[in-house]
């Protein structure tokens, strides 16, 4: 008997991600034999020069080893949580462990955080270009996404214009990304007190200060939101896979900064919520509790190497036309312009050209904002020396070649 066949839900098949859906046409190629420099996706261990530390893998292995693999808490091990709301305090904000909840990746952490705070017809206002979940998770709960300006002649820094202009009683969430993923932007306290002068007549609007990679600043400028706020509700996202090295483990957090006690249905909507997933893996919790509790100088050497990478970058494309950059002061990451009119609105094409003529293989900046992504391309500049050179030599190939078509 033939049978029609099953359709998904539109919320689902509404759903990109650029940076990974790029790795399909690269699989195609690497099944036929072609090997892939890979700029595309901000996994640090990928590359040479950058593990796990030895003393969270051994804390790992530890956990599996001793049978504490089973369940933990929902809301996390008590004392992870509690090392968690240490870290967060020496940041400047007072953070205690019941504030802090552990959850599969600052992912989860945002699915459970927009399905406790959103209704039909609410909006999140999060800054364009962006990491791709801020606009593909709310629509799933109602809610839509509106994309604030930045700068991207100017680091790409916080245009307060346009964020005043489309604050308004319906605006629930108000994302900083900081440092910015992709454009590595970083935003000092001076910008985050004017924001949130803008955001004041707004009570009932939440700030989501993603920091997952608040420990690579090269600027030596950020500052931890939460710091800043003894009025606005702010919820910090972070974790282990970008400053810790272990993107693979999948644990982050969210800690609730909530100085005029206006969460309360919202911390009890998370819980639910949190209960209801059981929780997130115990081994993973205990190789961050290492990372949290024992040393971290060796923080400023990876710092350094991850510098290093980013200033051979910003040297290659200084001398490449067709390029242009502004200097990211945080993450790992670089937004290039496309400065050929050829691919000002042809990012997508660009990337997917490039991949099957040199092997290279970035992330089109109009998967991060169709608007104002549009004729970019976001580069991680994680991989050794020698494999950068070769790949910004393919890129001016590249467009050598086209330039002449």
């Amino acid at each position: 008997m033939l049978m029609e066949p099953l359709s998904a839900t539109r919320r689902s098949l509404d759903i990109e991600y650029a940076i990974r859906d790029v790795v399909v046409p690269a699989t195609e190629l690497e099944a036929q034999g072609h090997s892939i420099i890979k700029l595309n996706i901000g996994d640090p261990i990928a590359y040479p020069g950058l593990p796990t530390p030895p003393h969270m893998v051994q804390a790992f292995a530890e956990a599996l080893h001793s049978g504490r693999n089973g369940y933990s808490p929902s809301y996390g091990l008590p004392e992870l949580r509690a090392a968690i709301a240490r870290d967060e305090s020496n940041k400047g904000w007072p953070a205690d462990s019941n504030d802090v909840y552990v959850c599969h990746g600052v992912t989860e952490a945002l699915q459970i955080l927009f399905q406790a705070t959103l209704e039909e017809g609410e909006q999140v206002l999060a800054p364009g270009p962006h990491y791709p979940p801020y606009m593909a998770y709310p629509q799933m709960y109602g809610a839509e996404t509106v994309e604030y300006r930045l700068h991207s002649d100017d680091g790409w820094s916080l245009d307060f214009d346009d964020i005043h202009s489309k604050m308004n009683d319906k605006v629930r969430l108000f994302v900083l990304i900081n440092p910015n993923n992709p454009t590595g932007a970083v935003v000092g306290r001076e910008e985050i007190k004017r924001l949130l002068e803008i955001l004041k007549p707004y009570p009932n609007c939440i700030i989501v200060a993603d920091e997952i990679y608040d420990g690579l600043d090269f600027s030596n400028r950020h500052v931890s939101v939460a710091s800043c706020s003894d009025t606005h509700p702010v919820v910090v996202m972070n974790g282990v896979s970008k400053v810790y090295y272990a993107p693979g483990w999948r644990i982050g957090y969210m800690a609730l900064h909530d100085p005029c006690t206006t969460l309360s249905s919202v911390r009890d909507g998370i819980e639910r919520i949190l209960r209801s997933r059981l929780c997130a893996s115990t081994p993973a919790q205990l190789g961050f509790l290492a990372g949290l509790n024992q040393d971290r100088s060796w923080m400023d050497q990876y710092s350094d190497i991850v510098k290093q990478r980013r200033d051979v970058c910003l040297e290659r494309i200084a001398n490449i036309d067709g390029l242009e950059v502004e200097q990211p002061d945080g993450a790992f990451y670089m937004f290039i312009r496309l400065t050929d009119e050829k691919w000002k609105k042809n990012d997508k094409e660009f990337v997917l050209q490039l991949l099957h003529e040199e092997h290279v293989l970035l992330v089109h900046g109009s998967g991060f904002s169709k608007d104002k992504g549009q004729g970019h391309v976001r580069l991680v500049f994680l991989p050794d020396i020698p494999t950068l050179h070769t790949a910004f030599d393919r890129i001016d190939s590249f467009l050598k070649r086209h330039r002449n078509n």
